[in-house]
């Protein structure tokens, strides 16, 4: 019994180690090619550099001739800024409408209710590729001129299920005594919320649009179908970039995204921590 459970720790531990592995060494390998002075083959070392962070930036450096990988640092900021913008966006409007479907669907009982909650799971399970192209249609013979609008009118349609699924977690744990103790007080729906309701949901709010915040940065397909000519996201420009191969310029930047994102995450656990 001993040596069967001691086998099962074995390879649950050597599972997770390598489950680990193959999510993060490949994070490590574009973190440590990024600084690869090699301006052809990214997989040969040829020594350490930091010029591909300068060249990103605008920066002239020494490989500025060679790399001609990026058009021009200004395609690249503009495509950062439109992202910024549509994920800055999307986070406020998914964060209002799922932290107030959330708290309808679990404080009043109407008809539907059942049906409403599972459409609400709909846009997580169906395929980017699917809503893609549904959204595409939609805005096609709606008449509707494609851009930063339909890009942020199309990522809000699965957004807002994330933030309501965070947000609704959070409310099925809650203990609502509290807010009868400040109804007993004299409180109002309005101060009961503001004051007791709200603080308790704020770490889950914050969570969902952090959550959607990320997402918005990260996503591609959907934005790809519904994005039109005149709009491009740095996902979209980074893909742009792959099909001629994958050049230090690109681990740079991957790198970049990944600090930030890390940042971003951080400071929803300091937030979080800060609310307890």
């Amino acid at each position: 019994m001993k040596i069967a459970r001691s086998l099962f720790t074995g390879g649950l531990l050597a599972y997770t180690g390598l489950f680990f592995a193959f999510i993060y060494i490949p994070l490590v390998v574009i973190a440590v090619y990024s600084f690869n002075a090699n301006p052809v083959n990214m997989m040969t070392w040829t020594g350490f550099t930091t010029e591909w962070y300068a060249q990103v930036l605008g920066f002239k450096t020494k490989v500025s001739e060679s790399a001609l990988y990026i058009e021009s640092t200004g395609q690249l900021l503009q495509a950062v800024w439109n992202s910024l913008v549509i994920a800055a966006s999307t986070t406020a409007i998914a964060t209002v409408f799922g932290t107030a479907i959330a708290i309808a669907l679990h404080r009043f009982e109407f008809v539907g209710q059942r049906f409403y909650r599972v459409v609400m799971f709909m846009p997580m399970l169906m395929p980017d590729i699917v809503l893609g192209i549904a959204l595409l249609i939609f805005f096609v013979n709606s008449g509707i001129k494609l851009g930063l609008t339909t890009i942020i009118i199309g990522q809000c349609t699965f957004l807002i299920s994330y933030v309501f699924i965070v947000v609704s977690a959070r409310l099925a744990g809650m203990d609502r005594t509290l807010e009868h103790a400040s109804a007993d007080l004299g409180a109002n729906e309005w101060m009961t919320f503001r004051r007791v309701v709200l603080p308790q949901l704020f770490p889950a709010i914050v969570g969902g649009a952090l959550l959607a915040f990320i997402i918005s940065m990260d996503d591609l397909v959907i934005t790809y179908f519904i994005a039109g000519v005149d709009v491009t996201t740095l996902p979209m420009f980074i893909f742009s970039m792959l099909r001629r191969g994958i050049k230090p310029e690109i681990n740079a930047i991957a790198v970049m995204m990944l600090t930030f994102s890390f940042v971003v995450a951080s400071l929803g656990l300091y937030l979080r921590s800060r609310q307890k």
